[in-house]
């Protein structure tokens, strides 16, 4: 009677583990500590969900969550504090991550009142059979540019770490191709990681990557006492490109808004990305309920701000507001730390690669395979087919980071705060909520919030493309 997974979760006989007709479930139970409860009925079983009993602790939960949380993105934070100042950033980022939350909250919620761990099941319970659609695609979409990107900065750093190291040109031998060393990274590390039937096994990997950008942000915090003030003092040998109607002194800005404020902000918005993974992450856990699924994303929302607001701080304060959208960009390429810390960051995003692919293999199996049991040659043709597509994508498509940009820009507003406060809206019962309660009234603001982002988002992303400048972008 177990359901793998992978293939999704919804009840299948009513009148097991307290279902209720429909394949709803014990409200009561499940929504303990979320909203009000209610008196059991005399007699009804707690709800559970029908699927295999999960078995990853709450530590690797945490770290697959966090995990998933973490993006390339980190690296241009110190560049988003440049323009929008200090303590308006922060605030921002503890906004962000409230809401992200927040959202998951509700995500939980609906979870637990239909008895489902799947999001594409949550979109055709709310929304019929093109919610599902819906929801796959923009899980689809949104997941495939995080995973290209990750392999742009594979494409792009590793050749150039391995030359340094080595004190070769970049250029010269062929085994220094971005293009072939992504085709390795693929088949040799990305390949078997994705291979994992269940997402719990990479929680070791998980903890590794998060070690990785640890070290990270201990040699961005070492680099500022070392360096002090970088600005105009040659023997850092910092190089320095910005625009000299830049302020370049040595002081910290609290506040400050300009144009690129519109794009940086989005950054952060979308920093805290991780919907797709929660309900699998959910799925696996050990002793699974509610409120313990809902405290693994705490504290995985509130490791991942003190760690993306510790390294955008000492970052900015190394550099003030000549710093670069790629922080690493401005340190000395021959400094041996540096050279560490961009290995570990490449290697803390291919060992995120698999992590992000679960969720898309999982959209295409509730789409295409909603019925069928568990296989080997599907789970693995799947991941191939991912990995070639992703692999072509980069090696061939070398404007794709616009392309990412308008699929961030639709794809991180849906998943954060639309379709979160559209499943809460449609599948939350009115006689448990009415609808003009209080909770429903957060949930349609919360989706109104998401749109407001999609469009103030897009229409700056389409107005800098017309005036031909760059922005920023980066899961």
């Amino acid at each position: 009677m177990a359901i793998s997974s992978a293939e999704g979760m919804e009840l299948q006989d009513p009148k097991m583990n307290g279902a209720l007709p429909g394949g709803a479930v014990d409200y009561r139970q499940e929504h303990e500590g979320f909203l009000p409860s209610h008196s059991p009925s005399p007699g009804r079983k707690p709800a559970q969900f029908m699927d295999f009993e999960g078995k990853t602790s709450f530590g690797m939960s945490v770290f697959n969550l966090s995990n998933a949380i973490m993006g390339s993105g980190i690296l241009g934070l110190a560049y988003a504090m440049a323009h929008t100042g200090v303590l308006f950033f922060l605030a921002l980022l503890l906004c962000i991550a409230l809401l992200s939350s927040y959202s998951i909250h509700l995500l939980l919620t609906c979870a637990g009142v239909v008895g489902i761990r799947a999001y594409e099941q949550l979109g055709q319970r709310a929304l019929g059979p093109v919610g599902k659609v819906v929801v796959a695609a923009v899980i689809c979409l949104h997941n495939v540019g995080a995973m290209s990107s990750y392999l742009f900065i594979i494409k792009s750093e590793l050749p150039l770490v391995i030359s340094t190291f080595l004190d070769m040109d970049p250029e010269g031998d062929w085994f220094l191709k971005g293009n072939l060393l992504i085709i390795i990274v693929s088949v040799l590390i990305i390949l078997p990681l994705a291979l994992m039937r269940h997402l719990g096994y990479l929680g070791y990997t998980s903890g590794l990557s998060l070690t990785c950008m640890l070290f990270f942000l201990i040699s961005v915090i070492y680099k500022k006492f070392q360096l002090g003030c970088a600005i105009g003092h040659n023997e850092t040998e910092v190089e320095r490109k910005s625009p000299p109607s830049l302020n370049t002194s040595c002081e910290a800005q609290m506040f400050t808004a300009d144009s690129q404020m519109f794009y940086t902000v989005p950054i952060m918005a979308f920093a805290f990305v991780c919907h797709p993974e929660v309900l699998p992450i959910y799925t696996e856990l050990c002793r699974p309920s509610k409120r313990r699924m809902q405290a693994v994303a705490n504290v995985s929302i509130g490791a991942m701000f003190c760690m993306y607001a510790l390294t955008a701080t000492f970052g900015y304060l190394t550099f003030y507001s000549s710093v670069e959208a790629e922080m690493l960009h401005m340190y000395s390429q021959q400094d041996l730390l540096i050279l560490c810390v961009r290995l570990a960051v490449l290697l803390a995003v291919t060992l995120t690669v698999p992590v992000v692919l679960f969720p898309i293999r999982r959209a295409l199996q509730q789409l295409l395979f909603p019925s069928k049991a568990f296989s080997w040659p599907r789970h693995v043709a799947i991941a191939l087919v991912l990995l070639v597509l992703v692999n072509v994508l980069v090696i061939c498509v070398p404007t794709i980071r616009d392309i990412f940009g308008v699929i961030g820009s639709t794809s991180a507003p849906s998943l954060i705060f639309i379709l979160p406060s559209v499943f809460y809206l449609r599948i939350v019962p009115s006689e448990v909520e009415p609808l003009y309660s209080w909770p429903k009234i957060q949930a349609l603001c919360f989706g109104i919030l998401g749109v407001l982002f999609m469009a103030i988002s897009l229409g700056f992303m389409f107005a800098n493309w017309a005036t031909g400048q760059s922005h920023v972008s980066g899961h």
